[in-house]
């Protein structure tokens, strides 16, 4: 009984700061330059994203996600839509998730939005859900490999980095995309 109460708490702790009113005036400026440095450091070390840069109509990036959880978990982070060079909007990205599982971490990832449906998708679905839409495929070190210009048949490529911490298990998980105004 105790542990479910305490999973309860850790839930609430890490969905209710998620849901809450951000102040942003000041750190949005912060956000773009750790996003543009992030997505500059995926690009040095890793030829499969560089080659994604080049055909990608735009990049969608988290530099900063929070994970944690014990039976139930969340996730939380902002991130900053990059078409080409330019940053054009920001956008929060929540998630929470259920099953076997315990730990704390923090991580980064960007998502290669490589048609303008997909693109256009993000922009009107007024909070876009992974699981419903356009297919994603999460990007690990073998199939990194395998990417070329000519086997790129998706709607969205997700790359996850420079992960820190230690969160282990298996569950359902739910997130959610939403643009700030």
């Amino acid at each position: 009984m105790k542990m479910s109460r305490l999973a309860i708490f850790l839930a609430l702790a890490l969905l209710i700061p998620a849901t809450a009113p951000r102040a942003r005036a000041a750190s949005n400026d912060e956000l773009r330059r750790d996003a543009a440095a992030a997505l500059q450091s995926l690009y040095a070390g890793n030829s499969a994203a560089a080659l994604l840069r080049k055909k990608a109509k735009a990049v969608l990036v988290f530099p900063h996600m929070l994970k944690a959880g014990f039976l139930f978990g969340g996730q939380v982070g902002d991130g900053v839509l990059f078409k080409g060079d330019r940053a054009v909007g920001s956008y929060n990205s929540v998630a929470a998730s259920y099953g076997l599982q315990a730990g704390g971490q923090v991580f980064g990832y960007a998502m290669f939005f490589m048609t303008n449906d997909a693109l256009a998708y993000l922009d009107s679905s007024g909070g876009w859900e992974i699981g419903v839409g356009p297919s994603v495929v999460v990007v690990d070190s073998g199939m990194a490999k395998s990417i070329t210009s000519t086997t790129l048949t998706n709607d969205v490529y997700a790359f996850i980095f420079n992960q820190k911490g230690l969160m282990g298990g298996i569950g359902i998980q739910g997130s959610k995309i939403t643009k700030l105004n």
